[in-house]
């Protein structure tokens, strides 16, 4: 099965598990909530580009990828955190963003209370398939699980990074560090670490791919429009947060992206996965950059 199949396989059958539509603990599951049920799944599905789960297997899979199962349900608990993040981001309290992936944001389909809801039982759901995963490698477990809090939890996770937008004074590069960087850092290092091998190596790789993630981010929310993202742009500016693009420009913004990319490139441990992970950074890299940069060089 390839990586993009077993992500999908793996979040269907978490999304299945807190509907109540799948028992894996034996038995029959009461169902959720009904409305809170279609909104969990609607979450999750249709993805983004899954970029995250798929850093981690890459990971995994350089690392030799010896328990499948547990790498499998690092990769989606990454994803699963990730969702939660765009679903809380995406609230009035928030970004007030109505749209996302190209149709209404959950809150806007299902309402705040029930997006809170979602978010928090994506949280909860991430954890969850992970101690489902651990039997064939339960030694693994305590380690994993700490690296994935880490990067969603305070002070550096994406908690934090979305609580700077409360301080009156937000430094840049912590603030990007935490709301975007952590989380391509916990994927890299989940990924290693399920499959039993030292993440030390695999950190700075995350780093800078959280970095080069960042700036596109931000050119993308400066130069892009809303039917090419799917989601609206301009939120930097409406909401007074720091952005490369507003600190050094749109010209400085790029050098650094293409520096990040080629930094990540090169933070590659020696393995046999380097080239897939290098396609991985390269195809990443030409997704995430806006399409106004390509028609001003044309």
């Amino acid at each position: 099965m390839d990586a993009t199949s077993r992500i999908e396989t793996v979040l269907s059958r978490a999304v299945d598990h807190a509907q109540g539509r799948a028992a894996w603990r034996g038995g029959a599951l009461p169902s959720a909530p009904p409305i809170l049920a279609e909104a969990l799944r609607y979450a999750v599905f249709p993805g983004g580009a899954r970029v995250r789960p798929r850093l981690c297997l890459a990971v995994a899979s350089a690392c030799g990828d010896d328990a499948p199962e547990l790498s499998s349900a690092a990769a989606a608990s990454v994803e699963l955190l990730h969702c939660a993040s765009l679903v809380h981001d995406d609230m009035p309290c928030f970004d007030d963003a109505s749209t996302r992936r190209g149709r209404p944001s959950v809150h806007s389909a299902y309402g705040e209370a029930i997006a809170l809801l979602v978010g928090d039982g994506l949280i909860v759901l991430a954890f969850d398939i992970l101690a489902q995963a651990s039997a064939a490698a339960p030694e693994r477990l305590a380690p994993l699980v700490s690296a994935v809090a880490s990067c969603v939890g305070a002070p550096q996770g994406i908690v934090a990074g979305q609580a700077w937008e409360s301080e009156a004074t937000v430094p840049l590069e912590a603030y990007h560090r935490s709301k975007t960087g952590a989380l391509f850092i916990g994927a890299a290092v989940a990924g290693a670490l399920a499959a039993g091998a030292d993440a030390t190596p695999w950190r700075q790789l995350g780093e800078k791919l959280g970095a080069a993630y960042q700036a596109a981010d931000d050119l993308r929310d400066a130069l892009g429009s809303p039917e090419e993202l799917g989601k609206p742009v301009g939120q930097d500016e409406a909401h007074h947060r720091p952005s490369l693009v507003a600190q050094c420009g749109v010209k400085e913004t790029v050098g650094r992206l293409e520096g990040y990319v080629a930094g990540a490139i090169a933070a590659i441990p020696a393995c046999d996965g380097r080239d897939l992970l290098e396609a991985l950074i390269l195809s990443e890299a030409k997704r995430l950059k806006p399409k106004a940069l390509d028609q001003a060089a044309a």
